[in-house]
Protein backbone atom coordinates (compact mmCIF):
# COMPACT_ATOMS: atom_id res chain seq x y z
CA UNK A 1 0.00 0.00 0.00
CA UNK A 2 1.46 3.36 -1.05
CA UNK A 3 1.71 6.22 1.41
CA UNK A 4 -0.68 9.15 1.18
CA UNK A 5 1.26 12.12 -0.30
CA UNK A 6 -0.91 14.59 1.63
CA UNK A 7 -0.07 12.92 4.93
CA UNK A 8 3.62 12.81 4.04
CA UNK A 9 3.61 16.49 3.05
CA UNK A 10 1.90 17.42 6.31
CA UNK A 11 4.41 15.39 8.33
CA UNK A 12 7.28 17.00 6.48
CA UNK A 13 6.03 20.51 7.12
CA UNK A 14 5.27 19.62 10.74
CA UNK A 15 8.85 18.36 11.14
CA UNK A 16 10.21 21.58 9.66
CA UNK A 17 8.05 23.92 11.72
CA UNK A 18 8.71 21.90 14.89
CA UNK A 19 12.46 22.20 14.40
CA UNK A 20 12.35 25.83 13.29
CA UNK A 21 10.17 27.19 16.08
CA UNK A 22 12.57 25.96 18.75
CA UNK A 23 15.17 28.58 17.91
CA UNK A 24 13.12 31.77 17.43
CA UNK A 25 11.42 30.85 20.70
CA UNK A 26 14.79 31.28 22.39
CA UNK A 27 16.27 34.15 20.37
CA UNK A 28 13.19 36.40 20.71
CA UNK A 29 13.62 36.69 24.49
CA UNK A 30 17.31 35.90 24.83
CA UNK A 31 18.02 39.14 23.00
CA UNK A 32 16.22 41.07 25.74
CA UNK A 33 18.13 39.17 28.43
CA UNK A 34 21.37 40.19 26.70
CA UNK A 35 20.23 43.80 26.71
CA UNK A 36 19.52 43.54 30.45
CA UNK A 37 23.00 42.10 31.11
CA UNK A 38 24.55 44.90 29.06
CA UNK A 39 22.61 47.65 30.84
CA UNK A 40 23.42 46.17 34.24
CA UNK A 41 27.12 46.19 33.40
CA UNK A 42 26.92 49.79 32.21
CA UNK A 43 25.10 50.85 35.38
CA UNK A 44 27.19 48.93 37.93
CA UNK A 45 30.52 48.31 36.12
CA UNK A 46 30.36 44.85 37.70
CA UNK A 47 32.36 42.51 35.42
CA UNK A 48 30.04 39.57 36.09
CA UNK A 49 27.35 41.13 33.90
CA UNK A 50 29.76 41.58 31.01
CA UNK A 51 30.88 37.97 31.47
CA UNK A 52 27.23 36.88 31.43
CA UNK A 53 26.74 38.83 28.22
CA UNK A 54 29.84 37.24 26.69
CA UNK A 55 28.62 33.73 27.48
CA UNK A 56 25.03 34.11 26.37
CA UNK A 57 25.77 36.03 23.19
CA UNK A 58 27.51 32.87 21.96
CA UNK A 59 24.36 30.86 22.60
CA UNK A 60 22.32 33.57 20.90
CA UNK A 61 24.51 33.46 17.79
CA UNK A 62 24.22 29.67 17.55
CA UNK A 63 20.47 29.85 18.06
CA UNK A 64 20.02 32.60 15.50
CA UNK A 65 22.00 30.67 12.87
CA UNK A 66 19.93 27.51 13.26
CA UNK A 67 16.72 29.53 13.17
CA UNK A 68 17.71 31.15 9.87
CA UNK A 69 18.70 27.87 8.22
CA UNK A 70 15.55 26.03 9.28
CA UNK A 71 13.40 28.97 8.21
CA UNK A 72 14.77 28.78 4.67
CA UNK A 73 13.90 25.09 4.29
CA UNK A 74 10.42 25.73 5.67
CA UNK A 75 9.74 28.50 3.16
CA UNK A 76 11.09 26.28 0.37
CA UNK A 77 8.26 23.82 0.98
CA UNK A 78 5.62 26.40 0.08
CA UNK A 79 6.63 25.86 -3.54
CA UNK A 80 7.42 22.15 -3.49
CA UNK A 81 4.59 20.71 -1.37
CA UNK A 82 1.98 23.45 -1.03
CA UNK A 83 1.72 25.43 -4.29
CA UNK A 84 -2.01 25.94 -3.79
CA UNK A 85 -1.31 28.01 -0.69
CA UNK A 86 0.44 30.85 -2.50
CA UNK A 87 -1.87 30.57 -5.49
CA UNK A 88 -4.92 31.25 -3.35
CA UNK A 89 -3.69 33.46 -0.50
CA UNK A 90 -0.31 34.63 -1.77
CA UNK A 91 -1.57 38.21 -2.08
CA UNK A 92 -1.76 38.25 1.71
CA UNK A 93 0.92 35.78 2.80
CA UNK A 94 3.56 37.12 0.41
CA UNK A 95 3.57 40.75 1.64
CA UNK A 96 3.46 39.72 5.31
CA UNK A 97 6.48 37.43 4.85
CA UNK A 98 8.24 40.20 2.91
CA UNK A 99 7.56 42.70 5.69
CA UNK A 100 9.16 40.29 8.14
CA UNK A 101 12.32 40.04 6.03
CA UNK A 102 12.57 43.75 5.20
CA UNK A 103 11.77 45.23 8.60
CA UNK A 104 12.96 42.54 11.03
CA UNK A 105 15.42 40.03 9.58
CA UNK A 106 17.62 42.63 7.90
CA UNK A 107 17.66 44.62 11.15
CA UNK A 108 18.73 41.56 13.16
CA UNK A 109 21.32 40.40 10.64
CA UNK A 110 22.88 43.85 10.29
CA UNK A 111 23.41 44.58 13.96
CA UNK A 112 24.16 41.00 15.05
CA UNK A 113 27.72 41.40 13.75
CA UNK A 114 28.20 44.44 15.99
CA UNK A 115 26.87 42.44 18.95
CA UNK A 116 29.30 39.61 18.29
CA UNK A 117 32.44 41.42 17.18
CA UNK A 118 32.05 45.06 18.10
CA UNK A 119 32.80 45.05 21.84
CA UNK A 120 36.22 46.66 21.37
CA UNK A 121 35.55 48.22 17.98
CA UNK A 122 32.63 50.52 18.75
CA UNK A 123 31.67 52.62 21.74
CA UNK A 124 29.75 51.05 24.59
CA UNK A 125 26.70 53.13 23.72
CA UNK A 126 26.72 51.92 20.11
CA UNK A 127 27.19 48.32 21.24
CA UNK A 128 24.25 48.61 23.63
CA UNK A 129 22.16 50.17 20.86
CA UNK A 130 23.07 47.26 18.55
CA UNK A 131 21.94 44.80 21.22
CA UNK A 132 18.65 46.64 21.59
CA UNK A 133 18.05 46.68 17.81
CA UNK A 134 18.70 42.95 17.53
CA UNK A 135 16.32 42.23 20.40
CA UNK A 136 13.73 44.55 18.88
CA UNK A 137 14.22 42.90 15.48
CA UNK A 138 13.54 39.42 16.84
CA UNK A 139 10.31 40.67 18.44
CA UNK A 140 9.30 42.48 15.26
CA UNK A 141 9.89 39.26 13.34
CA UNK A 142 7.52 37.47 15.70
CA UNK A 143 4.97 40.23 15.13
CA UNK A 144 4.80 39.65 11.35
CA UNK A 145 4.91 35.84 11.50
CA UNK A 146 2.19 35.74 14.15
CA UNK A 147 0.12 38.19 12.12
CA UNK A 148 0.17 35.77 9.19
CA UNK A 149 -0.45 32.69 11.30
CA UNK A 150 -3.28 34.38 13.18
CA UNK A 151 -4.86 35.48 9.90
CA UNK A 152 -4.79 31.86 8.74
CA UNK A 153 -6.63 30.91 11.94
CA UNK A 154 -9.14 33.79 11.94
CA UNK A 155 -9.03 35.42 8.47
CA UNK A 156 -10.36 38.97 8.08
CA UNK A 157 -9.95 42.04 5.88
CA UNK A 158 -10.08 40.29 2.50
CA UNK A 159 -12.38 39.29 -0.32
CA UNK A 160 -12.23 36.43 -2.83
CA UNK A 161 -11.90 37.45 -6.48
CA UNK A 162 -11.46 34.79 -9.14
CA UNK A 163 -10.53 32.17 -6.56
CA UNK A 164 -7.82 34.34 -4.98
CA UNK A 165 -7.78 36.31 -1.72
CA UNK A 166 -7.38 40.07 -2.14
CA UNK A 167 -6.86 42.51 0.69
CA UNK A 168 -9.59 45.02 1.43
CA UNK A 169 -8.19 46.27 4.77
CA UNK A 170 -4.59 45.63 5.79
CA UNK A 171 -5.33 46.77 9.33
CA UNK A 172 -8.00 44.07 9.64
CA UNK A 173 -5.67 41.49 8.08
CA UNK A 174 -2.84 42.17 10.52
CA UNK A 175 -4.93 42.82 13.63
CA UNK A 176 -7.35 39.98 12.98
CA UNK A 177 -9.52 38.67 15.84
CA UNK A 178 -6.97 36.23 17.29
CA UNK A 179 -3.73 38.16 16.64
CA UNK A 180 -3.39 40.06 19.96
CA UNK A 181 -3.95 36.84 21.92
CA UNK A 182 -1.56 34.72 19.86
CA UNK A 183 1.18 37.34 19.88
CA UNK A 184 0.94 37.81 23.65
CA UNK A 185 0.83 34.06 24.25
CA UNK A 186 3.85 33.46 22.01
CA UNK A 187 5.98 36.25 23.45
CA UNK A 188 5.33 35.02 26.99
CA UNK A 189 6.10 31.45 25.91
CA UNK A 190 9.37 32.70 24.43
CA UNK A 191 10.19 34.49 27.68
CA UNK A 192 9.60 31.32 29.68
CA UNK A 193 11.60 29.21 27.22
CA UNK A 194 14.61 31.54 27.47
CA UNK A 195 14.22 31.90 31.24
CA UNK A 196 14.35 28.16 31.86
CA UNK A 197 17.23 27.80 29.39
CA UNK A 198 19.27 30.39 31.29
CA UNK A 199 18.22 29.04 34.69
CA UNK A 200 18.93 25.44 33.67
CA UNK A 201 22.36 26.17 32.21
CA UNK A 202 23.26 28.35 35.20
CA UNK A 203 22.17 25.57 37.57
CA UNK A 204 24.25 23.11 35.55
CA UNK A 205 27.30 25.36 35.91
CA UNK A 206 26.82 25.50 39.68
CA UNK A 207 26.43 21.73 39.87
CA UNK A 208 29.68 21.39 37.91
CA UNK A 209 31.50 23.38 40.56
CA UNK A 210 31.37 26.91 39.16
CA UNK A 211 32.56 29.16 41.99
CA UNK A 212 32.27 32.43 40.12
CA UNK A 213 29.56 35.03 40.55
CA UNK A 214 28.18 34.89 36.98
CA UNK A 215 26.08 31.73 37.25
CA UNK A 216 24.34 32.78 40.52
CA UNK A 217 23.50 36.18 39.00
CA UNK A 218 22.04 34.75 35.78
CA UNK A 219 20.22 32.02 37.71
CA UNK A 220 18.56 34.58 39.96
CA UNK A 221 17.61 36.79 37.00
CA UNK A 222 16.08 33.93 35.02
CA UNK A 223 14.21 32.45 37.98
CA UNK A 224 12.64 35.78 38.93
CA UNK A 225 11.63 36.47 35.32
CA UNK A 226 10.06 33.01 35.02
CA UNK A 227 8.23 33.43 38.34
CA UNK A 228 6.65 36.65 37.04
CA UNK A 229 5.91 35.44 33.50
CA UNK A 230 4.16 32.16 34.28
CA UNK A 231 1.15 33.75 36.06
CA UNK A 232 0.89 36.24 33.19
CA UNK A 233 0.95 33.32 30.76
CA UNK A 234 -1.87 31.61 32.63
CA UNK A 235 -3.99 34.76 32.37
CA UNK A 236 -3.07 35.23 28.70
CA UNK A 237 -3.88 31.57 28.04
CA UNK A 238 -7.31 31.99 29.60
CA UNK A 239 -8.04 35.02 27.40
CA UNK A 240 -6.71 33.18 24.37
CA UNK A 241 -8.94 30.21 25.18
CA UNK A 242 -12.03 32.42 25.33
CA UNK A 243 -11.10 33.96 21.98
CA UNK A 244 -10.64 30.49 20.49
CA UNK A 245 -14.00 29.40 21.88
CA UNK A 246 -15.59 32.33 20.07
CA UNK A 247 -13.84 31.98 16.71
CA UNK A 248 -12.70 28.32 16.57
CA UNK A 249 -15.03 26.39 18.87
CA UNK A 250 -14.25 23.05 17.22
CA UNK A 251 -10.62 23.42 18.34
CA UNK A 252 -11.77 23.91 21.93
CA UNK A 253 -13.95 20.79 21.62
CA UNK A 254 -10.84 18.84 20.63
CA UNK A 255 -8.79 20.36 23.45
CA UNK A 256 -11.43 19.45 26.00
CA UNK A 257 -12.32 16.02 24.59
CA UNK A 258 -15.97 16.90 23.96
CA UNK A 259 -17.75 14.69 21.46
CA UNK A 260 -21.24 16.04 22.16
CA UNK A 261 -22.50 19.49 23.05
CA UNK A 262 -23.27 19.71 26.75
CA UNK A 263 -23.72 21.93 29.76
CA UNK A 264 -22.01 21.49 33.12
CA UNK A 265 -18.88 20.53 31.19
CA UNK A 266 -16.29 18.67 33.27
CA UNK A 267 -12.56 19.27 32.91
CA UNK A 268 -11.12 16.00 31.67
CA UNK A 269 -7.78 15.36 33.35
CA UNK A 270 -7.12 12.03 31.64
CA UNK A 271 -8.82 10.06 28.89
CA UNK A 272 -8.15 8.06 25.75
CA UNK A 273 -10.30 9.64 23.01
CA UNK A 274 -11.70 6.97 20.67
CA UNK A 275 -12.70 8.34 17.27
CA UNK A 276 -14.48 5.13 16.27
CA UNK A 277 -16.88 5.05 19.21
CA UNK A 278 -16.77 8.85 19.59
CA UNK A 279 -16.20 8.51 23.31
CA UNK A 280 -13.47 8.81 25.91
CA UNK A 281 -12.13 5.69 27.55
CA UNK A 282 -10.75 5.66 31.11
CA UNK A 283 -11.95 9.22 31.65
CA UNK A 284 -10.97 11.06 34.83
CA UNK A 285 -12.62 14.46 35.16
CA UNK A 286 -13.57 17.28 37.53
CA UNK A 287 -17.28 18.21 37.30
CA UNK A 288 -18.22 21.72 36.09
CA UNK A 289 -14.61 22.92 35.90
CA UNK A 290 -14.43 23.26 32.08
CA UNK A 291 -17.65 25.31 32.08
CA UNK A 292 -16.11 27.59 34.71
CA UNK A 293 -12.89 28.38 32.84
CA UNK A 294 -14.40 28.32 29.33
CA UNK A 295 -17.64 30.20 29.88
CA UNK A 296 -16.96 31.67 33.36
CA UNK A 297 -20.28 30.21 34.51
CA UNK A 298 -21.01 27.13 36.60
CA UNK A 299 -23.17 25.36 34.01
CA UNK A 300 -22.12 27.01 30.72
CA UNK A 301 -22.67 25.16 27.44
CA UNK A 302 -19.76 24.15 25.19
CA UNK A 303 -20.23 22.73 21.70
CA UNK A 304 -18.89 19.29 20.85
CA UNK A 305 -17.69 17.64 17.64
CA UNK A 306 -21.22 16.63 16.65
CA UNK A 307 -22.11 20.27 15.92
CA UNK A 308 -19.41 20.75 13.27
CA UNK A 309 -19.17 19.37 9.72
CA UNK A 310 -15.37 19.58 9.83
CA UNK A 311 -13.13 18.86 12.76
CA UNK A 312 -9.49 17.97 13.51
CA UNK A 313 -8.33 14.65 14.92
CA UNK A 314 -9.14 14.83 18.62
CA UNK A 315 -6.45 12.70 20.27
CA UNK A 316 -3.33 14.68 19.25
CA UNK A 317 -4.95 18.03 20.10
CA UNK A 318 -6.33 16.66 23.38
CA UNK A 319 -2.96 15.32 24.53
CA UNK A 320 -0.86 18.19 23.24
CA UNK A 321 -3.01 20.60 25.24
CA UNK A 322 -2.51 18.58 28.42
CA UNK A 323 1.24 18.36 27.91
CA UNK A 324 1.39 22.13 27.46
CA UNK A 325 -0.67 22.79 30.59
CA UNK A 326 1.20 20.15 32.60
CA UNK A 327 4.61 21.61 31.76
CA UNK A 328 3.25 25.07 32.54
CA UNK A 329 2.14 23.98 36.01
CA UNK A 330 5.54 22.39 36.62
CA UNK A 331 7.22 25.63 35.54
CA UNK A 332 5.05 27.55 37.98
CA UNK A 333 5.96 25.28 40.89
CA UNK A 334 9.69 25.17 40.14
CA UNK A 335 10.10 28.88 39.43
CA UNK A 336 8.17 29.96 42.52
CA UNK A 337 9.98 27.49 44.79
CA UNK A 338 13.34 28.59 43.39
CA UNK A 339 12.44 32.27 43.79
CA UNK A 340 11.33 31.61 47.38
CA UNK A 341 14.64 29.90 48.21
CA UNK A 342 16.62 32.72 46.60
CA UNK A 343 14.62 35.30 48.54
CA UNK A 344 15.16 33.52 51.85
CA UNK A 345 18.72 32.20 51.54
CA UNK A 346 20.09 33.72 48.32
CA UNK A 347 20.90 30.17 47.17
CA UNK A 348 18.98 27.29 45.59
CA UNK A 349 19.29 23.87 47.19
CA UNK A 350 21.22 21.24 45.28
CA UNK A 351 18.22 19.03 44.56
CA UNK A 352 16.36 21.99 43.08
CA UNK A 353 19.41 22.92 40.99
CA UNK A 354 19.20 19.41 39.52
CA UNK A 355 15.52 19.94 38.73
CA UNK A 356 16.29 23.25 37.02
CA UNK A 357 19.08 21.64 35.02
CA UNK A 358 16.74 18.87 33.89
CA UNK A 359 14.18 21.50 32.87
CA UNK A 360 16.64 23.48 30.74
CA UNK A 361 14.63 22.78 27.61
CA UNK A 362 11.23 22.34 29.25
CA UNK A 363 10.07 25.45 27.42
CA UNK A 364 10.62 23.65 24.12
CA UNK A 365 8.29 20.84 25.15
CA UNK A 366 5.50 23.18 26.22
CA UNK A 367 5.99 25.38 23.16
CA UNK A 368 5.84 22.52 20.65
CA UNK A 369 2.82 21.04 22.40
CA UNK A 370 1.04 24.40 22.24
CA UNK A 371 1.98 24.82 18.60
CA UNK A 372 0.51 21.39 17.81
CA UNK A 373 -2.72 22.43 19.51
CA UNK A 374 -2.82 25.53 17.31
CA UNK A 375 -1.89 23.89 14.00
CA UNK A 376 -3.52 20.47 14.24
CA UNK A 377 -6.56 22.07 15.86
CA UNK A 378 -7.42 24.01 12.68
CA UNK A 379 -7.40 20.97 10.39
CA UNK A 380 -8.60 20.28 7.76
CA UNK A 381 -8.08 23.98 7.03
CA UNK A 382 -4.87 25.79 6.18
CA UNK A 383 -6.82 29.04 6.14
CA UNK A 384 -10.03 28.62 8.12
CA UNK A 385 -13.05 28.51 5.84
CA UNK A 386 -10.96 29.46 2.79
CA UNK A 387 -8.40 26.78 1.94
CA UNK A 388 -7.99 23.18 3.05
CA UNK A 389 -4.72 21.28 3.22
CA UNK A 390 -5.90 18.93 0.48
CA UNK A 391 -6.63 21.85 -1.86
CA UNK A 392 -3.18 23.38 -1.33
CA UNK A 393 -1.13 20.19 -1.65
CA UNK A 394 1.04 19.48 -4.69
CA UNK A 395 1.10 16.38 -6.88
CA UNK A 396 4.68 15.52 -5.91
CA UNK A 397 5.15 11.73 -5.92
CA UNK A 398 5.01 10.27 -2.41
CA UNK A 399 8.40 8.57 -2.87
CA UNK A 400 10.07 11.96 -3.35
CA UNK A 401 8.35 13.44 -0.31
CA UNK A 402 9.28 10.40 1.78
CA UNK A 403 12.92 10.61 0.71
CA UNK A 404 13.23 14.32 1.54
CA UNK A 405 11.31 13.78 4.80
CA UNK A 406 13.79 11.11 5.86
CA UNK A 407 16.74 13.37 5.12
CA UNK A 408 15.12 16.26 7.00
CA UNK A 409 14.44 14.11 10.06
CA UNK A 410 17.99 12.74 10.17
CA UNK A 411 19.48 16.19 9.70
CA UNK A 412 17.24 17.80 12.32
CA UNK A 413 17.93 15.05 14.85
CA UNK A 414 21.65 15.57 14.38
CA UNK A 415 21.38 19.34 14.67
CA UNK A 416 19.30 19.15 17.85
CA UNK A 417 21.83 16.84 19.47
CA UNK A 418 24.68 19.10 18.32
CA UNK A 419 22.95 22.23 19.64
CA UNK A 420 22.27 20.79 23.10
CA UNK A 421 25.79 19.33 23.24
CA UNK A 422 27.41 22.65 22.36
CA UNK A 423 25.32 24.60 24.89
CA UNK A 424 26.32 22.31 27.76
CA UNK A 425 29.92 22.18 26.51
CA UNK A 426 30.05 25.98 26.71
CA UNK A 427 28.57 25.75 30.21
CA UNK A 428 31.25 23.30 31.36
CA UNK A 429 33.99 25.51 29.93
CA UNK A 430 32.53 28.56 31.65
CA UNK A 431 32.29 26.67 34.95
CA UNK A 432 36.05 26.03 34.92
CA UNK A 433 37.79 28.77 32.93
CA UNK A 434 41.12 27.93 34.58
CA UNK A 435 41.20 24.61 32.70
CA UNK A 436 40.99 26.46 29.40
CA UNK A 437 43.80 28.77 30.52
CA UNK A 438 45.90 25.77 31.46
CA UNK A 439 45.20 24.15 28.11
CA UNK A 440 46.28 27.32 26.37
CA UNK A 441 49.45 27.44 28.40
CA UNK A 442 50.19 23.79 27.66
CA UNK A 443 49.72 24.37 23.94
CA UNK A 444 52.31 27.15 24.12
CA UNK A 445 54.75 24.77 25.78
CA UNK A 446 54.34 25.78 29.39
CA UNK A 447 53.11 23.78 32.37
CA UNK A 448 49.93 25.00 34.10
CA UNK A 449 51.88 26.46 37.03
CA UNK A 450 54.64 28.10 35.02
CA UNK A 451 54.63 31.35 33.07
CA UNK A 452 55.02 31.08 29.35
CA UNK A 453 58.70 31.42 28.47
CA UNK A 454 59.71 34.42 26.44
CA UNK A 455 59.66 33.57 22.75
CA UNK A 456 57.49 30.48 23.19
Amino acid sequence: MSADPLILARIQFAANITFHILFPAISISLGWFLLFFKIRHTATRDPKWLAAYGFWVKVFALTFALGVVSGVTMSFQFGTNWPGYMQKVGNIAGPLLAYEVLTAFFLEATFLSIMLFGTRRVSERVHTLATFLVAFGTTLSAFWILALNSWMQTPAGFTMVGGQAHVTDWWAVIFNPSFPYRLTHMLLASGLTASFLIAGVSAYRLLKGDRGDVAPATLKTAVYVAAVLIPLQIMAGDAHGLNTLEHQPVKVAAMEGLWETQKDVPAILFALPDSQTRSNRFEISVPHLASVYLTHTWDGEVKGFADFPYHPPMAPVFWAFRIMVGIGMLMLAVSWLSAWQLKRRDVVQTWLLRVLAMMTFAGWVALVAGWYVTEIGRQPWLVTGVLTAAEAASSTPPAMIAASLTMYLLLYAGLIVAYVTVVFHLAREAAHPEKQQNKGAAIKGATPDQPTPTGA
